[in-house]
């Protein structure tokens, strides 16, 4: 069973202060063109997303450059409280409810791979910064309402925008 944890990108959340995703219809079948074709603007941070340690770090990698491995594999889902709690993680945590703390992201740095939240951020720069500092990989507007928690297989790759510090995602998790 798959259960898609990925916001719509033009209904979605977005960041105060970023700028809301839109289209426009270049082209559409139903105005006489051979085919419809759809342009697009969106901050990177939209929807749900990845952020690249260039987000926050000065010289930090982007997105391009994040190793796609991290954002496939065996997860749990469960509250930021309970993955502290947990005597074992998987590599990665996806979390439920708001932004963590400093103290939540620092005990998740030292344990897993990649965190991921369901708000629009994962923090604040504090939080940011000890995460993407630790090579943990971030991701961000996860809709996790209708999903158990639990153990699956998380698949949610970034798209490869050279030079970008974040990138939207489709997520879906896959039960074991």
């Amino acid at each position: 069973m798959f259960y898609d944890i990925t916001q719509e990108v033009f209904s979605g959340a977005v960041y105060p202060g970023d700028s809301a995703p839109a289209y426009r219809r270049a082209q559409d079948i139903a105005r006489g063109d051979l085919c419809t074709v759809t342009d697009f603007s969106m901050c990177a941070h939209n929807g749900t997303h990845a952020d690249a340690p260039a987000h926050f770090l000065a010289g930090g990698a982007t997105v391009e450059s994040l190793p796609p491995e991290v954002f496939v594999g065996r997860c749990a889902v469960l509250s930021a409280e309970q993955a502290m709690r947990a005597p074992s993680l998987p590599p990665r945590v996806l979390c439920r409810g708001g932004a963590l703390t400093p103290k939540q992201a620092r005990a998740l740095a030292a344990r897993v791979r990649l965190v991921g939240v369901e708000a629009q951020s994962v923090g604040d720069a504090q939080v940011h910064a000890l995460l993407l500092g630790a090579g943990v990989a971030v991701l961000e507007g996860l809709v996790l309402t209708d999903v158990p928690d639990g153990e699956y297989e998380l698949i949610a790759l970034p798209l490869k925008l050279g030079g970008a510090d974040g990138a939207p995602v489709r997520a879906v998790l896959r039960t074991l």
